[in-house]
C-alpha cells in the first residue's frame, strides 16, 4: 500500500506522478494548442476563490483516506494569484498500516494561469519530502529547491510549463469541450520533482454518466497515460470522470494496481462558480 494514496492524490489534480514515467511514444494530439486560435475572448473561470473540494478515497473495502483542494487569493511581486492548498491523509484503520500526510500548494497567475510558486511537503510511512520550485517566466528558469537534501537546481523551459497543481486549474480553463476528440489527447509540459521536465498527456475517451452520492452526473471521462508494471496493471489502467458542467470538477477516479484496485469520490463540495448540475430523473 506504500504509494496507493499518493496516486489517486495526483490523480485527482489531473496529474500522475513522474516517478511512474510517461511513455513518450504515444502517437497523441494537444486538443489545447489546436483550439487556442479559436479562443479570441476570454472564457470566464470555471472555479473562484473559495471553491473547496474533498474526496473519499477506498482501497478495497477499507475508506482508505480523505483528500481535498481549496482555492484562495494571494500576490506574488504584486501579480494576482490563486493560492491552491492540496491536503491529503489516511484515516482510521488504513493509518494504522501506512501513514500519510501530504500538503501540495500551488501559486499560479489569475490571468493567464502560468505557475508562480509550488511547494510539496509530504510524509508517507515516515518517507519526507520538503520541496519548492519558483518559476521565472522572465529567464524561462525554474529554480528547484529540496529543502530536506539541502539540494538546488535549475531547469530551463521554452513554452509553457505547470506544476502538479496549476496543471488541473489550467486544463479547467483551457481546454474547450467542442474541440475534444475520443481516442485523441491534450497534452501539457509539467515539472514538480527532481526528475525534470516531462510530458503529461491525458486521453479523451467521451462522456459518461457517473450515479454519485448527490445524484446522477453527466461526465467527460479522461485516461492519463502511465507506466505499467510498477504500480498499475496496464498502460491505460487508471481513468478520471470530471462534471460536464461550466465547474469542470473531478467526480471519480479509478485505477487497477498491481495489487487491487483504488477508488475517489467526490464527497463534498461548497465555494462552486457555477452550478453543479445533478440528473435528477
Amino acid at each position: 500500500m506504500k504509494k496507493f494514496l499518493l496516486f489517486t492524490f495526483l490523480s485527482v489534480s489531473l496529474c500522475l506522478n513522474a516517478q511512474e514515467g510517461i511513455s513518450n511514444d504515444l502517437a497523441v494530439n494537444s486538443n489545447i494548442k489546436r483550439s487556442t486560435t479559436k479562443k479570441k475572448e476570454k472564457k470566464e473561470s470555471a472555479f473562484k476563490p473559495g471553491e473547496w473540494l474533498k474526496f473519499r478515497m477506498h482501497y478495497g473495502f477499507l475508506n482508505a483516506s480523505y483528500a481535498t483542494l481549496h482555492v484562495k487569493s494571494a500576490e506574488i511581486d504584486d501579480v494576482p494569484v490563486y493560492h491552491v492548498v492540496g491536503h491529503g491523509e489516511t484515516t482510521g484503520f488504513a493509518s494504522v498500516f501506512f501513514k500519510v500526510d501530504d500538503t501540495y500548494e500551488s501559486y499560479f497567475g489569475v490571468e493567464d494561469g502560468k505557475p508562480y510558486k509550488f511547494i510539496r511537503k509530504t510524509n508517507e510511512g515516515g518517507y519526507t519530502k520538503d520541496i519548492e520550485i519558483n518559476f521565472d517566466h522572465k529567464e524561462e528558469k525554474a529554480i528547484f529547491n529540496d529543502k530536506k537534501n539541502n539540494k538546488k537546481m535549475d531547469f530551463e523551459f521554452q513554452d509553457s510549463i505547470q506544476d502538479l497543481l496549476s496543471a488541473f486549474y489550467y486544463l479547467r480553463n483551457n481546454y474547450i469541450p467542442e474541440d475534444l476528440v475520443v481516442g485523441k489527447a491534450v497534452e501539457l509540459k509539467m515539472l514538480y520533482d527532481d526528475d525534470g521536465i516531462f510530458d503529461f498527456k491525458l486521453k479523451y475517451l467521451g462522456k459518461e454518466i457517473v450515479k454519485t452520492k448527490f445524484g446522477k452526473v453527466e461526465c467527460y471521462k479522461f485516461r492519463p497515460m502511465v507506466q505499467s508494471g510498477r504500480v498499475f496493471k496496464e498502460q491505460e489502467s487508471l481513468s478520471l470522470w470530471v462534471s460536464a458542467d461550466d465547474n469542470r470538477i473531478p467526480i471519480r477516479i479509478s485505477a487497477e494496481l498491481a495489487v487491487g484496485a483504488i477508488k475517489a469520490d467526490l464527497d463534498g463540495y461548497n465555494g462552486l462558480k457555477h452550478q453543479f448540475k445533478i440528473i435528477m430523473k
